[in-house]
């Protein structure tokens, strides 16, 4: 597990705390923190003693999106392109991250920074945040997965005028729309990220990332296909100690200790 300057890291029994804090960017993300972030996931995925990853900002801020200082010095097309590809050394790594990851939105996610929160299976906000999508007012299209989580999210109508529309939305309506699992106030909001992701990793998490996998797969795939993904996933899940134990749990009138 490491930390670096713009991205502290800590354990918190079996949940990953990994906190953006570059205030002086609103934890923008730069250089350093994009590759602050791919080592961080590549330390989630190879510890096993991580079951749940609790993502979150720091002092009122999740993320700015994009550093524009450093955007704007991007000389040619083909260094756009190289950037932006090179997005999936960390942002892929973290939608397919085959255990739960929570978010706590405590505060703006701003363009690329809203994509980011967009991409955890369980997003728990303070009444202060918001989602921003300010693409268009500096002539770019949506990046770091927006185009790709959103209409799955809202559904394309909602999504497409919230972009078109230059959108803010606060956190209640986030929450009325099914983007925000919770919304508490500011001062809670870690508390009760933690106490989501802490519920999460007493669960299976082997089962829940195979469901996780197979349902990012939902929209691409016909009937056969998923039937086939349900059957594959249920051949896993059902060969290992989460699937003994629940069982087992069951019979015996008690709660299941899949830890």
């Amino acid at each position: 597990m490491s930390t670096s300057d713009v991205l502290q890291c800590e354990q918190h029994g079996s949940v990953r705390i990994l906190r953006l804090n570059d205030y002086k960017t609103r934890n923008s993300l730069s250089d350093g923190m994009r590759a602050a972030l791919a080592q961080a996931w590549r330390d989630a995925l190879e510890d096993d003693g991580v079951r749940v990853v609790f993502l979150t900002g720091s002092r009122g801020f999740f993320c700015s999106g994009g550093n524009l200082e450093t955007l704007s010095k991007l000389g040619s097309p083909w260094d756009v392109h190289q950037r932006f590809s090179n997005l999936g050394s960390w942002l892929l790594p973290l939608i397919r991250y085959p255990k739960p990851v929570v978010v706590g939105l405590n505060g703006p996610a701003i363009g690329g920074g809203m994509g980011l929160a967009l991409t955890g299976d369980v997003i728990v906000a303070s009444e202060s945040a918001t989602l921003v999508s300010p693409f268009f007012k500096v002539g770019v299209v949506p990046d770091v997965a927006t185009m790709y989580m959103l209409p799955r999210l809202l559904g394309m109508a909602r999504a497409k005028n919230f972009i078109f529309g230059n959108g803010v939305m606060d956190a209640a309506t986030g929450r009325d729309l099914g983007l925000l699992d919770e919304v508490v106030p500011d001062a809670l909001l870690e508390e009760a990220g933690l106490k989501k992701a802490e519920a999460l990793a007493r669960g299976p998490v082997r089962a829940m990332g195979l469901a996780k996998q197979i349902m990012g797969r939902s929209f691409e795939s016909d009937l056969e296909g998923m039937f086939m993904y349900e059957s594959l996933g249920q051949s896993l899940a059902m060969s290992n100690d989460e699937f003994r134990e629940g069982v087992n749990a069951f019979l015996e009138r008690r709660k299941p200790g899949f830890e």
